[in-house]
């Protein structure tokens, strides 16, 4: 018997019912990690022969490289991609780049722990409206927002799902009215646009390494950025406020600025408001394990995702996704919206019957969570992102899809389903 979803008569947010997983099912979490018998052999070994498992050499190591591979001067590592957001946003604020108060907008469709280090930290969130084709924000709603009067003082940008709309005018936008413009990239890895990562064009991006993300640190996150002032604030924040992962000459910068001439105090001395959302060195090791092996991982979801939609393309009953502005395309999970609610219903139950797991557009529309509605009630103007949460879902796209999958997945989105009598 197909179990169909559920859909919240009060939110209209899909209430997936529980997966029962079998052998043969295509799961949106494979495993834990690339090479995954390999890595665990070399994960127990390194725990063996270590004498050190709190942040140390791995972390800097993997911070050092990861940036590298993003093409960016300065990586903190975290314990989550949510530390990271949270990370990130305090630094911005201790920097006094921004202020409590200052109105913060971002994508209608997002992760709830995107916007709320925002609530949290006293800025005022404003969701931007997505485009369907997309499912990202775009200089045209993004303008729309400014037009309507809105003050901004940062935009938070999602890069959602392995995609983007035009990036590159949202960015002279925001330097035009001075707005500053992160990026969370966690779902887009890869993924290039006009020559550029996404990731890096924003003053600094977020990125998760939690399980089934392209690059799995079983729980883990970062921040990339080109601002060296912004990266030594974010190892300030990430631990207690403290000096002790900056460099020497940036201790020492820190020790004479605020009169610090005592050894004996200065490793307990606390110059910014911060946390602890450490890594430790399994999560630095991880990283650094699969690091090299990050561009096939990509490479492959692209071309995964160029077979899967071609399928997709020639339903009538999905919304069609533009992707012809992108070089490469490297989707965290490969997003479907129905033409209606009842197309994506449909699919739902025929991807079901065929054994593939499939789950809501990442958070949904947040503004429509309870969480957010209980605090600003209902909000308007996000009709697309709404859209896109009543008749979204997605399923499964990573380097391990065998042929037989992708054939699988193929067969089940060509149909084009009769509406039931």
């Amino acid at each position: 018997m197909i179990r169909l979803p559920i859909t919240s008569k009060k939110t209209g947010i899909f209430l997936s019912p529980p997966t029962r997983y079998t052998s043969s099912m295509i799961k949106l979490v494979a495993g834990l990690f690339h090479n995954e018998v390999e890595t665990k052999a070399k994960l127990c070994e390194f725990i063996q022969s270590t004498d050190r498992l709190s942040i140390g050499p791995e972390c800097e190591k993997f911070e050092k490289d990861f940036a590298a591979w993003q093409g960016r001067q300065h990586c903190v590592l975290f314990n989550s991609g949510s530390s990271a957001n949270l990370a990130l946003v305090q630094a911005l604020l201790n920097l006094k780049r921004i202020h409590a108060g200052d109105t913060a907008a971002f994508s209608a469709i997002t992760w709830a722990t995107n916007v709320m280090p925002l609530v949290q930290l006293g800025l005022i969130p404003l969701p931007a409206d997505i485009e369907l084709d997309t499912l990202n924000v775009s200089s045209q709603t993004f303008q729309a927002l400014l037009d309507q009067g809105a003050d901004l003082k940062l935009l938070f940008l999602t890069n959602l799902l392995g995609f983007c709309s035009d990036i590159d005018r949202i960015k002279s936008i925001c330097e035009t009215r001075g707005i500053i413009l992160i990026e969370d990239n966690c779902e887009s890895l890869g993924t290039i646009y006009e020559g550029t990562k996404l990731g890096n064009w924003g003053l600094a991006s977020t990125f998760s390494f939690f399980v089934g993300h392209h690059l799995s640190t079983i729980e883990g996150g970062a921040v990339c950025t080109d601002d060296a002032e912004l990266a030594r604030m974010l190892r300030l924040v990430r631990a207690h406020g403290w000096d002790r992962n900056l460099a020497e000459d940036e201790k020492q910068q820190l020790r004479d600025e605020h009169g610090i001439d005592e050894t004996f105090f200065a490793n307990f001395t606390f110059y910014a408001l911060g946390y602890n959302l450490r890594p430790t060195e399994i999560t630095g090791f991880l990283g650094n394990v699969q690091l090299p092996h990050l561009d096939a991982m990509v490479r492959q979801r692209h071309e995964n995702f160029l077979q899967l939609h071609s399928a997709i393309s020639q339903n009538p009953d999905i919304l069609p996704l533009r992707y012809d502005h992108l070089e490469l395309v490297s989707n965290f999970a490969v997003p479907i919206v129905g033409a209606s609610r009842q197309a994506a219903e449909r699919h739902i139950a025929a991807l079901t019957r065929a054994d593939v797991e499939t789950r809501p557009l990442v958070g949904g529309a947040i503004p429509d969570q309870p969480f957010y509605k209980k605090l600003y009630g209902e909000t308007a103007g996000i009709a697309a992102a709404r859209q896109a949460n009543q008749h979204g879902f997605y399923f499964a796209n990573h380097e391990g899809l065998s042929a037989a999958e992708i054939d699988v997945l193929t067969a089940a989105l060509a149909q084009n389903l009769p509406v039931p009598a």
